[in-house]
C-alpha cells in the first residue's frame, strides 16, 4: 500500500495494484480499475515515485526472502492437530 494524501489533508493508505490512470487536471486525479476517483494532493510524478518505491520494496522483500532458508515446521505430537503446521508471517529485519 502507498500512502497519498487527499486535498482536505487527511492520509490514506491506497492500493497500487488497484490503478488504472494519474492524471493532472490540475489537480492529480487517482482513477482506479473500478472506476473509483480520487484526487490527491500528490503531483503525478511524486504519485508514481510513491508507487515505483512500493514496487522496488516488493521486489527486494521478496529477494531477501529467497536468501534465507525456509522454516521448517515442528512435527505435532498431539493427534488433534496433525495437519496443523504454525509458519511465521513475518520476519524480523535486521
Amino acid at each position: 500500500m502507498i500512502l497519498v494524501t487527499r486535498l482536505n489533508g487527511a492520509v490514506f493508505a491506497l492500493n497500487p495494484d488497484l490503478i488504472e490512470r494519474v492524471e493532472c487536471t490540475p489537480d492529480t486525479v487517482v482513477t482506479l480499475v473500478d472506476g473509483t476517483k480520487y484526487i490527491v494532493a500528490e503531483s503525478v510524478p511524486e504519485f508514481i515515485d510513491s508507487v515505483r518505491h512500493y514496487r522496488a520494496s516488493l521486489i527486494a522483500q521478496a529477494s531477501r526472502l529467497e536468501s534465507e532458508p525456509a522454516p521448517v515446521a515442528m512435527p505435532s505430537t498431539d493427534d488433534e492437530d496433525h495437519d496443523a503446521k504454525v509458519l511465521p508471517l513475518h520476519r524480523k529485519e535486521h
